[in-house]
């Protein structure tokens, strides 16, 4: 800004507020004024804005909106030095790692340091300095810190929110009643998200009880066995479980080990065989401080998607290839599903499922056409044919449909295949199996069932093309149709899934659907889980939101 335009502003502020006429400026006044001194923007140049809101990363003019608004006088303090609200708004800056979050985000030190000067400068500093941090404090515990999103807009597009308006966040903060409920209401409001709050605080409590040395590799190891490193072993796993070691048995892997390792192979995403191997000795091996940072990261996804889930939801995660379903908050349904490859990632996102096909027909996306039909026709003419996929000549209304026999393949272009329509007919070998579940949206993604169900049992089922496969399409239809239709259940299901009549049956109201990425959760039981970061994303998002 112009050294002119600055003098100018300052001018315009103080004819504002301080030309009283033979009129002594009082304790306020002064402080007032000091507040201009610390205001890098002043609202003479908040005319330039027009319509746009300033934004937490513009600083000095997202404080010179906030500051127009309400006169340019302080919000937290008066001369005599911060209030009780200042007081409130501290302890939730300084307690912002309870959430995940990092104190030093929120200039804690100096506002320490500020706390009890009293000078007018230090005042004036003091207030801005909080208005600033509490609105930024309000933004990335209610959506999560912008630096994600900042770092990779395409990968991290849900972090933060890009509308959020610090005016209207202070408007709200003036009016709370109670500001500390104000402060309590802003995380998540659900069950997911504070589990991961417990987690943290209690992977914290073992970070600080002190070294977590690494256990040596060597021969695997089964029940029954003698090795030097059991001892270890036996004391790492009852930290993990929080439970009581016994180590009377010394060397010797016992009964009561085996157990303790089957527990901890299953809260890990590990093959639950009992045997001490290569991956588990890896995952007893991953310090507290890792965990602390796993959770962190997932806590911040938590605050990417809808702040309340709902009382009834369907929630998938992709990192641990389930589906959920949830009645009046409480756990109904729970089943395996396959996700997009590494190629083909299944997208973060929350929709509601509005309605269920039966004996579908799928429409093959013009990306599979390109990418594996025509190659296979080239090869095979009638590769069409033998899968019940018909060929049309557009994807439109009146489009006609083609013998894919008489086509000469090796002539046709990628650009010419994504132009044709293929549809593959309802049919014990249609790759959407017998139904298909269907939240419209614009990635195309929807739940199916599968004729392949012998892939639901590997232990990492990433195979699809980003739609999510269900193992038992059945009870998710019986689930999801029991608020709108209660007559349909699992017997009325089945009827129609064997009728090999195509039906559509509406979900009134649609029923909310989350799909997440979490590689971090608690079970009903209140168990901790860390799962494979199938896709790497957790390395990415450290970097971005950890990394300093």
């Amino acid at each position: 800004m112009h050294r002119t335009f600055k003098i100018v502003s300052i001018s315009l502020l103080c004819a504002i507020f301080f030309s009283s006429p033979a009129t002594a400026q009082t304790e306020a006044d002064k402080l007032a004024e000091a507040m201009v001194e610390h205001l890098s923007c002043y609202p003479l140049e908040l005319v330039t804005l027009g319509s746009t809101k300033p934004t937490l990363i513009e600083r000095d003019l997202c404080l010179a909106a906030i500051y127009h608004e309400t006169g340019v006088r302080p919000l937290w303090v008066t001369e005599e030095g911060p209030g009780a609200p200042a007081e409130t708004a501290l302890q939730y800056l300084k307690n912002s790692n309870r959430e995940g979050l990092e104190p030093a985000d929120y200039q804690i030190e100096q506002l320490e340091r500020l706390w009890q000067n009293r000078s007018v400068a230090s005042l004036a500093r003091l207030d801005t300095l909080l208005t600033y941090n509490v609105v930024k404090y309000v933004h990335d515990v209610s959506f999560g810190r912008l630096q994600p999103y900042m770092v990779n807009p395409e990968l991290f597009a849900e972090a933060g929110e890009k509308l959020f308006d610090p005016v209207a966040i202070i408007r709200d903060i003036q009016a709370a009643s109670n500001l500390d409920q104000y402060f309590q209401e802003l995380p998540p409001d659900n069950s997911h998200y504070e589990g991961l709050k417990a987690g943290l605080t209690w992977y914290r409590y073992l970070q600080q009880a002190g070294e977590w040395p690494a256990i040596e590799g060597g021969k695997n190891l089964y029940q029954a066995d003698r090795d030097s490193r059991i001892p270890q072993i036996r004391k790492r796993l009852a930290l993990l479980l929080g439970k009581s070691a016994n180590f009377e048995a010394e060397d010797f892997y016992d009964l009561a080990l085996e157990e303790d390792v089957l527990l901890f192979q299953e809260l890990h995403g590990l093959k639950s065989d009992g045997v001490i191997g290569r991956m588990t000795l890896a995952e007893l091996n991953v310090t507290p401080a890792e965990r602390v940072d796993q959770i962190v990261i997932n806590m911040a996804r938590w605050r990417w998607q809808s702040r309340n889930p709902g009382k009834e939801y369907v929630l998938v995660n992709i990192a641990n290839f389930q589906l959920y379903g949830y009645r009046e908050g409480q756990l109904q349904l729970s089943l395996p599903v396959i996700v997009g490859k590494l190629q083909h990632q299944t997208p973060v996102f929350s929709d509601h499922i509005s309605y269920v096909e039966f004996h579908p027909f799928w429409n093959i996306p013009p990306s599979i056409a390109m990418n594996e039909e025509l190659p296979r026709l080239r090869k095979n003419p009638f590769a069409l044919v033998e899968k019940n996929i018909r060929l049309f000549s557009s994807w439109q209304a009146d489009a006609v449909e083609l013998d894919s026999t008489t086509i000469d393949w090796n002539s046709v272009g990628r650009s010419q295949m994504a132009r044709y329509k293929l549809r593959q007919d309802p049919g014990p070998n249609n790759a959407l199996g017998r139904v298909k579940f269907v939240f419209p949206n614009h990635y195309s993604v929807y739940i199916h069932d599968t004729p392949a169900k012998d892939l639901f049992r590997e232990k990492h089922r990433f195979f699809s093309h980003g739609c999510i496969r269900v193992s038992d399409p059945g009870r998710f239809a019986a689930f999801v149709l029991q608020g709108s239709m209660p007559e349909m259940d699992e017997s009325r299901i089945e009827e129609l899934m064997t009728a090999e009549t195509r039906r559509i049956v509406r979900v009134t109201p649609p029923l909310a659907i989350h799909l997440t990425y979490q590689t971090a959760w608690l079970d009903k039981d209140g168990r901790i889980h860390f799962n494979r970061d199938i896709y790497g994303r957790d390395e990415k998002l450290r970097q971005a939101l950890l990394s300093r």
